[in-house]
């Protein structure tokens, strides 16, 4: 993707007329070598819910490309620790912040500072901040577990992207700095990669779990509207991984983790490093055609 001459846009810039698209609303890539195109080298990406599991593993990932990267955690201190380490052992810039995700104004504001303080740009926004349906049954289960359940996994991404959003329509439009005023450098496209789950695909059985599952199939077609809705400065999809061995289900008695493998056609749960590559594609120049998708990583479980 490359930008658009620096300036205000005008009503003919829109990507549709009369109800269609219009023609080269976007441009590929000058490269075509398969290893630069996923280089991340400058870039500045944020990750939620990234102070372990998934989200800890796709820093890695990222900050292995080369990009700077932002962890947050809501209550997991060690994540400061662990940033220590990833800036250490990549030689990029990474830093922890403590965000509440379904605070909106809580969210713009950690998202403002980052692009500024991490060279004024934003590259990458991965909204993984998530949590559990842990009550059973939705008929006996309290409204409170249901609000926070959806102000978490869905609300969160939300606000997430509008925030992030923002950020990336003024890099396309200006070819500038939200927050330094100065030109961007090697900047093409924002990419926004939000964590569904193939719970948004399918009904988990033995345990019941519906409000997360309605939430998480709200992720995926949340971010297949907004590929559409920017398409012109940002691509937009989500990952949805299946049963993963990471602390999210640590409260799952292994019995029922035995049910789970008996439907997984490759028989067992996935490492959160088995996920950094679907990342990794999305995050990058070589999914630069890649847009409104939805990758399932799930062992095969929804192939059959």
């Amino acid at each position: 993707m490359v930008l658009k001459p620096a300036g205000k846009p005008s009503p003919e810039d829109a990507s549709m007329k009369d109800g269609r698209f219009r023609e080269y609303n976007t441009v590929a890539p000058k490269e075509t070598q398969v290893f630069p195109l996923f280089s991340l080298k400058g870039k500045t990406a944020i990750v939620s819910g990234s102070g372990a599991g998934i989200g800890l593993q796709v820093v890695h990932a990222f900050a292995e490309a080369g990009a700077n990267v932002a962890i947050w955690y809501h209550g997991n201190k060690e994540a400061l620790d662990r940033a220590a380490e990833i800036e250490k052992k990549y030689g990029v810039k990474c830093k922890a912040y403590q965000t509440d995700v379904t605070d909106y104004e809580d969210v713009k504001k950690v998202i403002n500072g980052i692009a500024k303080e991490f060279n004024g740009r934003l590259d990458i926004f991965v909204a993984n901040a998530g949590i559990p349906w842990t009550d059973g049954g939705m008929i006996d289960g309290p409204i409170a577990s249901y609000h926070k359940v959806v102000a978490t996994d869905l609300d969160s991404v939300f606000y997430c992207a509008k925030a992030a959003g923002e950020i990336f329509r003024h890099q396309y439009e200006t070819g500038v700095s939200t927050t330094t005023g100065k030109a961007l450098q090697n900047y093409s496209y924002g990419s926004f990669i939000a964590t569904a789950s193939m719970s948004g695909h399918i009904a988990n059985i033995p345990q019941l779990q519906s409000a997360y599952n309605a939430a998480k199939a709200g992720v995926r077609h949340l971010c297949q509207s907004l590929a559409v809705e920017w398409v012109k400065f940002a691509r937009a999809n989500s990952v949805s991984p299946g049963y993963m061995a990471t602390e999210i289900s640590n409260f799952i008695p292994p019995e029922t983790k035995a049910i789970w493998r008996s439907k997984i056609p490759m028989g067992r749960e996935g490492e959160a490093h088995e996920l950094k590559g679907a990342y990794l594609y999305l995050a990058s120049d070589a999914s630069s055609y890649t847009t409104g998708t939805d990758l399932l990583v799930d062992g095969g479980y929804c192939a059959v």
